[in-house]
């Protein structure tokens, strides 16, 4: 994925560039140590050595020459420190947010990303647990889209396999008592029959038999089958619509079953697929085990499905990349996929990445004692959202009831997704709610917070500003407002390696490390008038809330990459 500059960036880049005959991109632009040393901060290690460095340094000073966004230049060591043209800066910077284009949002056009993210099991609850895999897919989708690529968010449906002929094996015996055929229902049926399982093991083999008879296209399978099917799509839907998710693709399973003698023909004619104590399989080269891609019962598995799942996407949408967005635990699986579809000759199986994420835990006895019986994922929306209501009747007790109500939906589901997407996206997380909901400390809602904390300040202005004509950047002259612009400046980076890295917690620490810069910014008001937004010079007090409306523009669609709403009011 390419690299992004800001012109200011860029223009110190160039300087080095220039110099040393390479691209601009190929060169890093930082920070140096302290601000009183300069700006931005290029080093000449990517293509001079040791004393070598330090002479190239020295030759970009002697050569520099002021631009549109870059005033001075001076060598420290290996480094060019470079000083902004900070009215210049902050006119690029604040036009770029309020315009929402400081995200490049043109990088991606051309390609495709698929997405294969969420993914339950029908005929089961969307318990908390499974928020993490929706919600991180869910961002990298936004991510990608924002960047300009076409996104399809695939809900790869598990609604074939055997654990769906039990499910049909325990209709068939308890089926007559449910009075209410919902999701909650299917799952109890489920459960019964493993248990009974436990004390009968003879009958695995009626559910196999049952799988057997729905993969055999038994009408009677077929029909139960898919009322169990869409019961549990109602739920999901309900759901989804709670956290704004809309699928680009829902296919289960089943929808690759036409598809899958012609796979198991082609592995035979090949000479891959091979008997392995009466299963099929196929031999890897690295892999202790082979992947099984049909039972000795002649049903098929789920990497049989998978196998024809990518080569569909591949023929209906010639990505740039696949990404499956699911739990680590299916590492081996998806590694020998991709061996698979390699051996298979398919050539864009390199375009194919399983991204991992953690388990999600519930952390603290109190959290854990008002979960423990949870069974849905919405009702830990529900728990969050009661919790926040309490939060914003103590902060804005005059919001009006029905405010408060939307409100408390955004933010309580806000903090449950932000605390999913928050840690880095491999590690496991200890959910604890009242952490999550909380307005103090690395939060959805305390963003949440300094977002409408931003919109307030337009209100009590009496101003909104949505454009630079009228506002003279010069004015912005405080190393907190400077702080404050570099931190934006930031984004588009931050964006970019988010994409590439499928790491949605970078934007998160990134729009937290915003956050404090504006709070730093905003407070120091309280200690000097003369610091304060809203201040009596009306070109001072118009440069200030163009800055205030640009964090705001930049904490919003932040939020928007994260799935995460952006009240005006809390």
């Amino acid at each position: 994925m390419p690299r992004h500059l800001t012109p200011l960036h860029k223009a110190a880049a160039d300087a080095v560039a220039t110099f040393a005959g390479i691209a601009s991109t190929d060169l890093k632009v930082g920070s140096p140590p302290n601000a009183a040393m300069g700006d931005l901060a290029v080093g000449c290690h990517s293509f001079a050595k040791g004393a070598e460095a330090v002479a190239a340094a020295q030759a970009v000073v002697a050569s520099f020459q002021p631009g549109s966004y870059l005033t001075a230049a001076v060598a420290a060591g290996p480094f060019v420190n470079f000083r902004a043209d900070r009215a210049a800066t902050f006119r690029w910077v604040i036009d770029a947010a309020l315009t929402s284009s400081l995200i490049p949002r043109t990088l991606g056009t051309g390609q495709t990303v698929c997405i294969d993210y969420g993914s339950p099991n029908i005929s089961k609850h969307l318990a908390y647990h499974h928020v993490r895999g929706t919600t991180i897919g869910h961002a990298i989708a936004q991510i990608h889209r924002a960047l300009g690529y076409r996104v399809i968010g695939i809900n790869f449906l598990g609604d074939w396999g055997t654990t769906h002929g039990m499910l049909l094996a325990a209709w068939e015996r308890w089926g007559h008592e449910v009075t209410t055929l919902d999701i909650t229902a299917l799952n109890g049926l489920y459960v019964r029959f493993r248990a009974a399982m436990a004390e009968n093991p003879a009958l695995e083999a009626v559910g196999r038999g049952w799988f057997k008879r729905l993969e055999d296209g038994d009408p009677v399978a077929r029909e139960l089958w898919q009322r169990f099917r869409d019961v549990s799509w109602a739920e999901f839907a309900d759901v989804y619509d709670l956290l704004g998710i809309v699928y680009d693709e829902v296919r289960g399973e089943s929808a690759y079953e036409p598809d899958l003698p012609g796979i198991l023909q082609r592995l035979t004619s090949a000479g891959l697929l091979v008997e392995s104590e009466g299963a099929q399989v196929v031999e890897l080269e690295g892999e202790k085990t082979p992947i099984m891609l049909r039972t000795k019962d002649g049903t098929t598995l789920y990497a049989t499905r998978d196998v024809a799942a990518a080569e569909y996407h591949w023929r209906e949408y010639a990505f740039t990349r696949l990404l499956y967005v699911v739990d680590r635990g299916q590492a081996l699986h998806f590694r020998q996929l991709k061996k698979l579809l390699a051996k298979m000759g398919d050539e864009w199986a390199t375009r194919t990445a399983h991204v991992p994420y953690g388990l999600v835990r519930v952390g603290g006895k109190k959290t854990a004692t008002r979960l423990g019986n949870v069974v849905l994922m919405r009702e830990v929306f529900r728990i969050a959202e009661d919790d926040v209501r309490k939060v914003i009747a103590e902060h804005n007790p005059a919001l009006p009831s029905a405010t408060v109500d939307e409100v408390a939906r955004q933010v309580g589901i806000g903090a449950v997704v932000f605390a999913n997407l928050a840690p880095q996206r491999e590690k496991d997380i200890d959910f604890d709610i009242e952490s999550a909901v909380s307005l103090d400390g690395d939060s959805g809602p305390y963003l949440q917070y300094s977002h409408a904390r931003c919109a307030s300040i337009a209100r009590k202005a009496g101003e909104t500003v949505t454009t630079l004509d009228g506002v003279d950047t010069a004015l912005l002259a405080s190393d907190a407002e400077w702080a404050v612009a570099r931190k934006l400046l930031d984004l588009p980076d931050m964006v970019v390696r988010a994409a590439e890295a499928c790491e949605p917690h970078i934007i998160c620490h990134y729009l937290l490390d915003l956050a404090g810069e504006f709070s730093r910014w905003y407070t120091a008001g309280n200690g000097d008038p003369a610091q304060r937004v809203i201040v009596d010079n009306p070109a001072v007090r118009r440069a200030r809330l163009a800055l205030a409306a640009a964090v705001q523009a930049v904490l919003r669609d932040g939020l928007g990459l994260l799935g995460i709403a952006a009240p005006d009011q809390m």
